[in-house]
């Protein structure tokens, strides 16, 4: 009966062990950048352009950091406020284009709209846009089904206007009554299930991540499931990249936030994609990060949608911005999949630890076959010495 306790013990021991190994993911911090509020691109030549206390810098994966855009005709604007920034790729528009690591920075001040900070740290007015109080997201339409544009959100009471602006500088309006929404946006692959080509808010006052189409109508993607709250919920979103099959990393912009109960330390974090893949995220899904703590999720829609933990314990840190990629490779195609476990219906996600991996199974099973074998052998000797 000892051997039975033992065997019994074991698998307890291993099913108590899987949870652990799935919380075990985490945000490590490689670089300070004072006043952190955002990070984008990388630009072509790999580095990122962060923003913080008004200024820019350039980081590279490493963590080197460099001063951008100083001096006459630099940019230094908005000190302390959300102003966040999408670096361009590259688009093209009707006679013009966005040039390739040009930045776009949200102007909270007079007049408002757009600054754009050229690869060479020049900053000029680039847009302004009229009917709004202020702004509180911008990303840029890669996918096409905004015609190739850059998308601003602003706040009203409980509703989000979203502008999109040509490489003209050209604005129109795509709706005034979207969702509340706040934070890093951006506009889903085309492969986003239902909601490919739709740009993807999250609200951090109800938990909800929102999809608003092109033509201004919305829906939910999922409910978070996360905390919720001001300074506490879903802050910000990005999308896997094809090319992090081949390895990369994640990068998510801590702020110094003092007297909060998520106080923040004003740096640059970092998780690998080994971190992903283990937790059962792959290319194309969607991550969101809160702002109180950085917890992580992965959503994949394929069409329903599911979600899965990636950072599943909150910490001191403070959110805020978009989530960055870098991949060690350009993607191949196809792309093989880095995804473990297959997709669940919305109504019922499944997170990181909802299934044994195939080897606990064998290993738990051979347990209690021996077990059950033992007991065996002993009722047959009992049966013998009576």
């Amino acid at each position: 009966m000892r051997l039975i306790a033992a065997v019994l013990l074991s698998v307890a021991c291993l099913l108590n062990a899987t949870p652990a190994a799935a919380a075990a993911h985490a945000w490590t911090p490689i670089a300070k950048v004072p006043g952190i509020i955002d990070i984008g691109g990388p630009r072509k030549d790999g580095w990122f352009v962060v923003a913080g206390a008004g200024k820019l810098y350039l980081v590279d994966p490493l963590g080197a950091v460099t001063p951008f855009a100083r001096g006459t005709g630099g940019y230094a604007d908005d000190r302390g406020a959300e102003a966040y920034l999408a670096v361009s790729p590259g688009l093209s528009g009707p006679g013009c284009e966005f040039a390739a690591d040009d930045v776009f920075i949200l102007r909270l001040h007079a007049p408002l709209g757009v600054t754009r900070v050229d690869k060479a740290g020049h900053a000029s007015l680039f847009a302004r846009v009229p009917g709004v109080t202020g702004f509180n997201g911008i990303a840029f339409d890669t996918v096409g089904s905004f015609r190739n544009r850059l998308l601003v959100t602003s706040t009203q009471p409980g509703k989000t206007i979203l502008n999109a602006i040509d490489c003209n500088g050209s604005v129109e309006n795509i709706t005034r009554s979207a969702p509340r929404t706040e934070g890093g946006i951006e506009v889903a692959p085309k492969d986003f299930g239902p909601f490919g080509g739709a740009l993807i808010a999250p609200d951090e006052l109800g938990g909800n991540i929102y999809a608003i189409a092109a033509d201004g109508s919305s829906k939910v993607v999922l409910a978070s499931g996360l905390p919720t709250g001001g300074d506490i919920g879903v802050e910000s979103a990005g999308f896997i990249p094809p090319g992090m099959v081949s390895g990369g990393e994640v990068f998510y912009s801590d702020r110094l936030t003092p007297g909060n109960p998520h106080p923040g330390s004003d740096s640059m974090l970092r998780l690998s994609s080994s971190d992903l893949q283990s937790a059962g995220a792959g290319p194309g899904d969607l991550l969101v990060a809160t702002e109180g703590g950085a917890r992580l999720i992965s959503i994949h829609c394929a069409p329903a949608c599911a979600k899965v933990d990636v950072v599943s314990t909150a910490t001191r840190a403070h959110g805020e911005g978009h989530i960055a990629f870098r991949v060690n490779a350009p993607p191949t195609s196809p792309s093989p999949s880095l995804r473990p476990t297959p997709s669940a219906p919305q109504g019922n996600p499944v997170s990181s630890s909802a299934s044994l991996p195939i080897a606990l199974i064998a290993v738990i099973a051979a347990l209690v076959v021996l077990g059950v074998a033992v007991l065996a052998v002993v009722a047959v000797r009992r049966g013998r010495a009576g």
